[in-house]
């Protein structure tokens, strides 16, 4: 197999960058023009069980028709991520040329040849080909179950393939595989072959080229609207328009409840205040009377700083990929795309959480500022690259394509080595040099107020419980990231109030943890939707499934946990700004 060559290192950071960019990121490429009769060459991709959609291996590794000599594709960095590996078949394909019944080879399997196939067709193996960046799916064979008694197996191969491609001008615009006039041929018993005798096999196809009047700038189109793979991302409108009525409703209330309750308090608080505050600490006075403790800074705030600055990292991240989205920038016959795009904009974005993380540090009085660089930029990247190495490990032992060659794992390793950790702590040293005093309100006295006993319902597992189930029920987060970030705050800064009111000043951890907690109920879900909704199983799948999940549940939980702590701190400096405390 052809590995990527290493990336070339520039003298410069500069150039780096460039190059970085240059190389992996999705630019677009303009149109493949064919005259008639030239060779339209096809790539064979991948295999694997249809259910188990990350567990792929190379199509060759079947007993199918192949050259002598295999030569494989260039790949992007996407690519190789998404699990592709791309070699040249021995389809003789045309431009506009249409092939009826050629032959492509011809195959004596041995029994143990053909028990490989029958075991991939028992686990519905789909074949993953490659025609001018444009996918063709299919089913490796067919298999039949019927009646009870007698039972009846049976395992077919499909040894002839029908290709139909649409063309317009000297562009192709789409291509699929059909085997609806085809009858596989029955691998039941070694194909009825006595035990120890080959099976023989004739492998042939078809192609049969159709008008389109669609232009090659659309063709994107046109893929879209056919899916081999079930659409588990449908964009559902109504519930989207239910859950936006929701959000505004639970919106409002909130703050109408919270404006009316501001202002009864600052009310009683004035009136308070007029007849003097030597009684000020004898009566119940609510969140009043722990304003000098309430901006005590917390324990870790290195930790505590590091989480925010990561969250606005990949708050960064995400606005950066919806609007190349927006854009067009990703276009579904690119193989890899976003893969590349969000690893060359974390590396360069690492300069936020450098920054937002050491900036906030130095305002908190924070004294190890190195330390802080230090774990914000392994906050992330650590559990990332312990979890990839279970992962790989494993794809690696199966022998799957999605196990990297050690050509991506060095260019990885160099782009956050040379680009993602010295952004982290160019970003560091400037937000420590930006960085003034922490603009609090109110004085903190020295000495911590004792917190009085607090009911049950406002304990940090209550409120993580509130504050992580609302978003996650009523949004659908994949969709309307706005609206789910604006649910976070708001119940934040709610949850945030009733802390206060019951005089807990400890206010900094919880809100990080209240709606950050929504981590926690996407990992739940995705355990309840591998168990009974999906048809995924085995080992490959389940690490691969769960590991990454929990990399996706976590980065929710510090975009979610940053954008809750920012609400919280915003209205808690409100408030008694509002009440002009010194």
């Amino acid at each position: 197999m052809r590995q990527e060559a290493p990336m070339q290192r520039c003298s410069g950071g500069v150039l780096w960058v460039w190059a970085l960019a240059v190389a992996v990121l999705p630019w677009t490429e303009g149109a493949v023009n064919y005259k008639l009769g030239d060779k339209v060459t096809l790539y064979v991709n991948k295999v694997g069980p249809y259910h188990n959609p990350q567990e792929t291996y190379h199509y060759y590794t079947l007993p199918v028709c192949r050259p002598k000599e295999v030569r494989h594709k260039a790949l992007s960095l996407g690519e190789v991520l998404d699990g592709d590996r791309m070699a040249e078949s021995l389809y003789d394909i045309r431009f506009r040329e249409n092939t009826e019944r050629r032959t492509l080879c011809q195959l004596t399997l041995t029994e143990a040849e053909v028990e490989q196939l029958r075991e991939a067709i028992e686990e519905l193996y789909y074949f993953e080909f490659v025609l001018d960046d444009i996918p063709i799916w299919g089913f490796v064979g067919y298999m039949e179950e019927s009646g009870f008694l007698p039972h009846s197996h049976k395992v077919g191969l499909w040894t002839h393939l029908d290709f139909n491609i649409e063309y317009n001008g000297k562009s192709v615009i789409f291509a699929n595989v059909s085997v609806k006039d085809v009858k596989p041929v029955p691998l039941e018993g070694g194909g009825g072959a006595g035990p120890g005798a080959g099976l023989s096999l004739t492998h042939s196809y078809s192609v049969r080229w159709f008008e389109s009047h669609l232009s090659y700038e659309r063709r994107a189109e046109r893929q879209q609207d056919h899916s081999f793979f079930p659409k588990t991302l449908e964009i559902h409108w109504l519930s989207i328009i239910n859950s936006l009525v929701l959000v505004v409703l639970l919106l409002g209330f909130v703050i109408i409840i919270l404006m009316r309750v501001l202002k009864n308090d600052f009310a009683r608080y004035n009136v308070e205040e007029d007849r003097g505050c030597d009684d000020l600490d004898q009566g119940d006075n609510g969140w009043k009377i722990i304003h000098t403790d309430v901006f005590r800074f917390p324990p870790y705030r290195s930790l505590l700083c590091a989480i925010l600055g990561v969250g606005a990292q990949f708050l960064t991240l995400a606005t950066a990929i919806i609007i190349m989205a927006l854009l067009g920038m990703f276009k579904v016959h690119r193989h890899g795309a976003i893969n590349s795009a969000a690893i060359v904009l974390y590396a360069l974005t690492s300069c936020v959480s450098g920054y937002c993380s050491c900036h906030f540090y130095t305002q908190i009085h924070g004294q190890r500022w190195v330390w802080n660089i230090i774990l914000t930029s392994s906050l992330f990247s650590g559990p990332l690259f312990l979890t990839w190495s279970v992962v790989n490990s494993v794809h690696w032992w199966s022998g799957s394509t999605q196990a990297l060659p050690v050509s991506t794992v060095l260019l990885l390793l160099a782009v956050w080595g040379l680009v993602g950790f010295p952004l982290t702590v160019i970003g560091g040293i400037v937000g420590k040099n930006k960085a003034g005093t922490f603009q609090a309100p109110c004085r903190t006295r020295n000495i911590a107020r004792q917190i009085p006993s607090q009911p049950w319902y406002k304990h940090t597992i209550v409120h993580m419980a509130i504050g992580g189930f609302l978003p996650f029920r009523f949004v659908e987060w994949w969709h309307i990231v706005t609206i789910l970030l604006s649910v976070g705050a708001c119940i934040s800064v709610a949850l945030t109030y009733f802390l206060l009111s019951g005089e807990d000043y400890r206010w900094w951890w919880r809100s990080v943890l209240s709606t950050g907690s929504t981590g926690i109920f996407i990992f739940i879900y995705s355990v309840f939707y591998y168990n009974n909704r999906s048809s995924m199983s085995g080992l490959v799948q389940s690490v691969e499934f769960f590991g990454y999940t929990m990399l996706t549940a976590f980065v929710f939980s510090l975009m979610l946990g940053t954008v809750s702590f920012c609400a919280s701190l915003a209205f808690i400096r409100y408030i008694y700004r509002s009440l002009k405390m010194d």
